[in-house]
């Protein structure tokens, strides 16, 4: 785990291609590293929820180049690792588990973290789970609790209720754009040999929550 967070820092301090390319072989090993850490986050995912028992290790994984042609940040490079195990594969606006392996920078930006949930469904899906909520918001609260070390995110949310949707006792649900749950894994954590069972420890305790927003979209058939 130290050469993957020793490589990151290193693309962070010298985020170009000529760098890149003079030092490819530790990004291959920092790659080659993480994906056996990946490979057990996708079968500990497998192991209690049937729902991407047909997924492999590159439906989940993202290429390490960055795509500039819509950012003002031109690095070409990430400063992390991350695999997104979801029904329908890294591509798609599925309920998932999310693992992300960064340093915690000075400037107070990056840090690893584990998200399950929902990250910005497109409008027929966020529709659906809107829907959803407004019928069964009493649900989706019990589901949340449940995962009682995470945090509920609701950065990305709307001033007042969307069309069509009165106001109700889950507003605050209903106005969310995603339906993430957060926690934070510590760098103590990262270089321990308990990382793996804490994800899947962890991750399994938001199943409830990711399959009721699965669950919520399952009635169109483009997913």
């Amino acid at each position: 785990m130290e050469e993957i967070l020793n490589f990151l820092t290193d693309i962070r301090l010298n985020n170009n291609r000529e760098w890149f390319h003079a030092h490819k072989s530790e990004y291959e090993n920092a790659a080659k590293k993480f994906e056996p850490l990946a490979e057990r986050f996708l079968d500990d995912i497998k192991s209690f929820d049937p729902s991407v028992m047909h997924l492999g290790l590159k439906d989940c994984m993202y290429r390490f180049y960055r795509d500039i042609r819509f950012s003002k940040d031109k690095s070409p490079y990430k400063t992390h690792f991350c695999i997104y195990v979801c029904p329908g594969g890294k591509k798609s606006w599925q309920g998932g588990y999310y693992f992300h392996l960064e340093p915690k920078w000075e400037d107070g930006t990056g840090g690893s973290g584990l998200y399950c949930g929902s990250f910005m469904p497109d409008k027929e899906m966020l529709q659906l789970i809107r829907e959803d909520i407004f019928n069964d918001g009493a649900n989706y609260r019990k589901q949340i609790k449940k995962a009682k070390n995470f945090s509920f995110s609701d950065n990305a949310s709307l001033k007042k209720n969307p069309k069509g949707f009165p106001e109700s006792e889950f507003d605050d649900l209903v106005r969310l754009k995603s339906f993430i749950l957060y926690q934070p894994v510590s760098e103590e954590l990262l270089l321990s040999d308990n990382l793996s069972d804490f994800l899947k420890n962890e991750a399994k305790t938001t199943y409830p929550f990711v399959n009721m927003l699965n669950q919520a979209v399952s009635f169109s058939g483009n997913y």
